[in-house]
């Protein structure tokens, strides 16, 4: 008998509750459910079939610098039929060149991918470059400077392009004039057939090859000058849908930029299957929005033709439903995205530059207040700061916190539209700040210590997941977001977007899980975590693969920090091995997609087992080295981490008090950090990604510091006692000033 409770004493000890031991298992269990629901979120596609007519021949008609707002119903009605008729889309004509010159675009155009006539830069207007056209025999042409164009694009410029691809891709092709002979000639610079200028009757010329490359001339300059270039274009437009083939595509481009400012240009698409609708493709995921590098691959799957491997860079055009049945209301006035592209590009540069001297200023002004705050040993310390001064100074922290965040939702506003729209932007921009610091300021929970922080961040992710919900809107061409002018990302989460999600989320989750047992603050980590990465890399929500793992790695070393202690070498061991479990798992289905549906991380993983990767890392490091020398968002995460160092390791900071007593803030804190720096340097945007972070999430750490300095500091003294951290005067237990209370736990 004594035996067998022995053996029942070592099976469940005196006391224990039998669930208990089965309660230990349930965070681990819970941990295991996130992580498959977040492969299984990243991998959900809705089903969708691509729409696109087919033909017997493909004529393109081009003109550099056409732009939407060139075209008129009475002043360019060929144009206007066109748009009227068939599917449009706006033209991104990105090249290898950051200013894409009328010579850059129609090389381009005929490679299938990023190309440049030279390796000059271009400084105020394009060059006007003309190029030399030879006629060893009356029928077709030879571009004179192709193999030299070959050589730079192939030893010179990291995207491995092979001007002529589209050409002899297919087997003839006709150009009329010397841009269109540069898209229409071949690697060694052949032209099939060519003429000068359109014949009389350009019928037989435009029906001898499947392939017709027309160009409409060079719109430039402004005012009157431009529109005589506009409808001198669109008088040949004319003359050639009047000749054209039974059984053809029209395709109707601005191939090109005429001076340093990148624009959104004309696309059309007009034929049997190309009636009404916005234009698309998988290399944008966004609809009516195409790049320069899409036209060839689309050339090709019309003609029912196979594109050449490994040498395209962009994806055919396909065209989705619902757009206006009027060009006017489709593509101008509030819907012109080239406006509003322009006005994004010149706003952005002012809002960032004046945030981050703003919160440096911030910051250099708190340190005073931060060391008059800190509890002093004996009687002659400094006294605690004013509260009106401690209100102020919260009061500006959460502003600056919620400056982002504000500014996306500021792109609800049509400020784009305005005379001055810098002025309208930072108007809204500033009302939203002001609401929003009302909104946690007057909270009841306010005088809690973490209720500012988590206040911040849950409005701060909250913004961005709804913005991603709805098709992520405020994304595109916003100041806080990105312009479909880069050429870079069209879809999805953008790197400024992506901090504050990452900081708002892990903070939000931070400042929950204090409210939770130890055993259960990873899983609270992990469960917010799990929201994020689906978030972020689903496809039809953040499409941003290499931020999800990033935002992986970043949660994982939040959830084994979550419960306090340090990095041990146990708890780094199993961070990363989830960071990588989840990464694989993600990349082996990722690779199992149709190329056309991979996301960044499987089209990596293709050209790396094609041997074709080396390009696309050189263009990450290139991307890396400007970000990070250009962007003022290099300057708030320095300016972020240089504050987050003197928190933590100077007397006065108070950031190893707020560890200690709260320790998920911490695991948060270190999990935004790794998560916002690697996506950034493997996205190409260097610091980008950690400034917004650091935007974010450094003001109100900072005021969470502050406050804990301040309760460390509050004594009640007894009646006539000294009052040291206040100096020497004599208070009595009613006259001393209240303090911000700890939350429990």
């Amino acid at each position: 008998m004594t035996g067998r409770l022995d053996r029942l004493r070592r099976v469940r000890p005196p006391g224990t509750p039998r669930g208990r031991r089965a309660a230990v298992w349930v965070p681990y269990l819970l941990v295991v459910l996130v992580a498959v629901a977040s492969l299984v979120g990243l991998t959900i596609r809705p089903a969708g079939r691509a729409e696109r007519g087919m033909a017997d021949y493909v004529v393109v008609a081009a003109a550099a610098g056409l732009r939407w707002d060139d075209l008129d119903p009475q002043r360019t009605p060929a144009l206007w039929q066109e748009a009227a008729k068939g599917s449009t889309g706006w033209l991104s004509v990105r090249s290898a060149h950051q200013v894409t010159c009328p010579s850059d675009g129609w090389l381009t155009l005929g490679a299938g991918n990023y190309a440049a006539w030279d390796t000059g830069r271009v400084t105020g207007r394009c060059p006007a470059v003309s190029p030399e056209v030879t006629r060893p025999d009356a029928i077709g042409a030879s571009v004179t400077e192709q193999n030299t164009v070959v050589r730079t694009n192939q030893e010179k410029l990291p995207y491995g392009t092979t001007p002529g691809a589209l050409a002899e891709s297919v087997r003839c092709t006709v150009a009329v004039g010397p841009n269109a002979a540069v898209a229409a000639a071949r690697p060694f610079g052949r032209v099939d057939r060519y003429a000068e200028a359109l014949p009389g009757d350009p019928r037989k010329l435009l029906s001898e090859c499947v392939l017709s490359i027309v160009d409409l001339g060079t719109i430039t300059g402004a005012g009157a000058e431009r529109q005589a270039a506009v409808a001198a274009a669109d008088a040949t437009l004319a003359r050639v849908l009047a000749a054209r083939p039974e059984r053809s595509l029209m395709l109707i481009a601005g191939v090109a930029d005429t001076d340093t400012t990148s624009r959104l240009h004309v696309a059309i698409a007009e034929g049997a299957g190309w009636r009404g609708g916005r234009l698309t493709s998988a290399g944008t995921g966004r609809q009516g929005y195409l790049q320069l590098i899409d036209l060839a691959p689309t050339v090709l799957a019309v003609l029912g033709k196979a594109a050449p491997e490994k040498l395209f860079a962009g994806y055919a055009a396909t065209v989705s439903k619902g757009r206006p049945a009027d060009p006017a209301k489709a593509m101008q006035g509030r819907n012109d995205a080239d406006r509003r592209a322009i006005a994004q590009h010149g706003v952005a540069s002012i809002f960032f530059a004046v945030l981050a001297a703003v919160q440096l200023m911030l910051f250099v002004a708190i340190i005073p207040v931060l060391m008059r705050a800190r509890r002093h040993a004996g009687p002659a310390a400094p006294p605690l700061p004013p509260p009106r001064l401690v209100a102020v100074a919260e009061a500006a922290l959460i502003a600056a916190a919620l400056a982002i965040p504000a500014a996306l939702v500021a792109d609800v506003a049509p400020w784009w539209s305005a005379d001055h729209p810098a002025w309208m932007f930072g108007g809204a921009t500033f009302v939203l700040m002001v609401a929003g610091t009302l909104a946690v300021r007057l909270a009841r929970r306010y005088r809690s210590t973490l209720w500012p922080m988590g206040a911040v961040a849950a409005i701060s992710a909250i913004v961005i997941v709804v913005d991603l919900l709805t098709g992520a809107r405020l994304q595109l061409n916003g100041v806080a977001g990105y312009s479909a002018t880069h050429g870079v990302r069209y879809a999805g989460l953008g790197s400024v977007g992506l901090g504050v999600f990452v900081g708002g989320l892990l903070l939000a989750a931070g400042c929950l899980a204090q409210w939770a047992g130890r055993t259960w603050r990873p899983v609270v980590m992990v469960l917010f975590g799990g929201l994020g990465v689906v978030m972020v890399g689903n496809p039809y929500l953040g499409a941003d693969p290499v931020g999800a793992i990033a935002v992986t790695a970043g949660v994982c070393v939040a959830a084994a920090m979550s419960s306090g202690g340090w990095l041990t070498f146990a708890r780094v061991a199993w961070a990363t091995l989830g960071a990588i479990t989840v990464t694989v798992s993600f990349a082996a289905l990722d690779l199992h997609r149709p190329t056309l549906e991979q996301g960044t991380l499987g089209r990596f993983l293709s050209a790396l087992g094609g041997g074709t990767a080396g390009p696309a890392m050189q263009r990450a490091a290139a991307a890396n080295g400007q970000a990070l020398l250009d962007s003022p968002l290099s300057l708030l995460a320095l300016a972020g981490a240089v504050m987050l160092l003197f928190g933590q390791f100077s007397p006065w900071g108070g950031l190893n008090r707020v560890y200690g007593l709260h320790p998920a803030v911490r695991a948060a804190i270190a999990g935004t950090a790794v998560a916002s720096v690697t996506a950034g340097i493997f996205g190409g945007t260097a610091l980008g990604v950690a400034g917004a972070a650091a935007a974010t999430v450094v003001p109100v750490a900072v005021l969470t510091a502050l406050r804990v300095l301040l309760h460390a500091a509050d004594r009640t003294p007894a009646p006539g006692v000294t009052d040291g951290p206040g100096g020497p005067l004599l208070r009595t237990a009613d006259e001393e000033q209240p303090s911000v209370t700890e939350p429990a736990g």
